[in-house]
């Protein structure tokens, strides 16, 4: 079958400008000149007959004919791309950037990233933190891999923490979460003590943007409603944070209480640097995802990474056995008391059984 097809070259710089609605981002996404742009966008005006684009002010907008036929386009490139990868040889390939929640990459990729490079030293590790990968659903497949050139030799994978909906890009599962509450050991003894969740009452509340996407809405709220305390807390009051890393720490130094993420912090209890006084926990139906274009997902360097990173996800977390047992001989202490009796419920009548929106953690939450 013959093609009959305008320049390649004309037809990747007229994706750029519409994708980016400017010659100028245009242009400096592809290391030309602003007017040789405008040069190959003329050229393909005149192969088709047809204006593309139209300026408005300082910027362009997309003719009619020009906004059908861009997603055909795209996906035409990623066509493409995918045939160029089958014939690519990326034994050489080195580089693999990651990006992940800030919380994911400081509590829990951290500590085991020193094992990954052992296992694979050739591979030159980059990690980015970025606050965009908490999307809970709600901002599922809106940014993926916005910044990753699959021309590019270096791989680039995502680690989001959503509901799962990823159309055009493999996804493989790596643990969900339950929310739990957490602060610092000094802050539950002190004066006024935190012995059951209406004493939050007379507590600082921290709040944080990530844990209300999580929740899908105010995620403050959503625990007390969980603890059966709404009606006597305040959840609306309390600084709030940009990030989950951010609010941890202030509930580290005693500044109050804050939400977490288990199995994340777990490491965190288990050490005794934060504590879970109530051990009640609110699951919001979200997990953590491993993401990435199907083009590259078969790259050594994104294969390696990903059989690595599902074995990792798949053991029990660590310090959720040492929580455990730790958990109520450390309150005793605190307290000077014996064990407590099982908790009762506000009403005064001991729980049946696990709530809908929240449980007891009765075991180790473990990453799936």
């Amino acid at each position: 079958m013959i093609y009959r097809l305008p320049p390649l070259n004309a037809l990747r710089v007229f994706e750029s400008a519409a994708r980016h609605l400017s010659f100028k981002e245009a242009a400096a996404e592809l290391h030309i000149t602003q007017a040789a742009v405008s040069h190959q966008v003329k050229s393909l005006e005149e192969y088709f007959g047809i204006e593309l684009f139209r300026r408005e002010g300082r910027g362009v907008q997309l003719t009619e004919a020009a906004r059908a036929s861009l997603p055909r386009l795209r996906e035409g490139f990623d066509a493409l791309a995918a045939a160029v990868e089958t014939i690519r040889v990326r034994g050489e390939e080195t580089e693999l950037v990651i990006t992940a929640p800030p919380v994911f990459v400081a509590r829990w990729l951290m500590p085991r990233l020193a094992e990954f490079s052992k296992l694979a030293p050739d591979i030159e590790v980059r990690v980015a933190a970025s606050s965009r990968m908490v999307d809970a659903g709600a901002l599922d497949s809106a940014a993926l891999m916005s910044n990753l050139d699959l021309r590019s030799e270096a791989s680039g994978v995502e680690i989001h923490l959503g509901a799962g909906d990823y159309p055009g890009f493999r996804a493989d599962r790596l643990f969900s979460v339950a929310m739990a509450l957490v602060a610092s050991p000094e802050l539950v003894a002190g004066d006024p003590p935190l012995r059951e969740p209406a004493d939050l009452a007379r507590h600082v509340l921290l709040h944080d943007d990530a844990m209300d996407l999580v929740a899908h809405g105010d995620a403050w709220r959503k625990w007390l409603e969980s603890a059966g305390v709404a009606d006597r807390v305040d959840g609306s009051r309390g600084p709030r944070f940009s990030t989950n890393m951010l609010s941890l720490e202030a509930a580290s130094q005693n500044l109050g209480v804050a939400l977490a993420l288990r199995p994340l912090v777990d490491a965190d209890i288990a050490s005794g640097r934060l504590v879970e006084p109530f051990g009640i926990e609110m699951k919001p139906g979200s997990a953590y995802f491993l993401v990435c274009p199907e083009v590259i997902a078969d790259r050594p360097a994104v294969a390696a990474f990903r059989a690595w990173l599902l074995g990792k996800a798949g053991e029990p977390s660590s310090g959720a056995a040492a929580t455990r047992a730790a958990a109520p001989s450390a309150r005793s202490a605190r307290r000077g008391t014996r064990p407590a009796a099982p908790r009762r419920s506000p009403a005064g009548s001991a729980r049946p059984g696990k709530p809908r929106s929240a449980r007891r953690r009765g075991g180790a939450s473990r990453s799936r």
